[in-house]
């Protein structure tokens, strides 16, 4: 199985970018997939989880708000095996490494997190600085 994030970069403040996700290896359309990311000195939090079809989605604390604002949005093309991430208005505080992860369970919640950075199948990630 493999797992390539792509679309990080580096950006000013208030810009935005969409980070995308290629898994092969696996039936991608039978997979719930999610976002984490890593900031400097901190530990890997998972951001959201999106379920096979695209039309279910999740957003862990904090960033179920950060989503209803249109900051962050998960989405997926099963068509083509792929994963996005969406990130507007991009802030300092977003610089990190943001990883893409498949899971083969059937619900989208705190604990599919956990279980997926256990037994799932996790990307090299890819960076995203921002700068003010």
């Amino acid at each position: 199985v493999q797992v390539v994030e792509s679309g990080g970069g580096v950006v000013q403040a208030g810009g935005s970018l969409r980070l995308s996700c290629q898994v092969s290896g696996l039936r991608f359309d039978e997979y719930f997939m999610g976002w984490f990311r890593q900031a400097p000195g901190k530990q890997r939090e998972g951001i959201s989880c999106i379920n096979w079809g695209g039309d279910n989605t999740y957003y862990k604390d904090p960033y179920n708000e950060a989503a209803k604002k249109g900051r962050f949005t998960i989405s997926r093309d099963n068509a083509k095996s792929t994963l996005y991430l969406q990130i507007n208005s991009l802030k300092p505080d977003d610089t990190a490494m943001y990883y893409c992860a498949a899971g083969g369970y059937d619900y989208c919640d705190d604990s599919w997190f956990k279980n997926v950075e256990d037994f799932g199948y996790l990307g090299q990630g890819t960076q995203v600085t921002v700068s003010s």
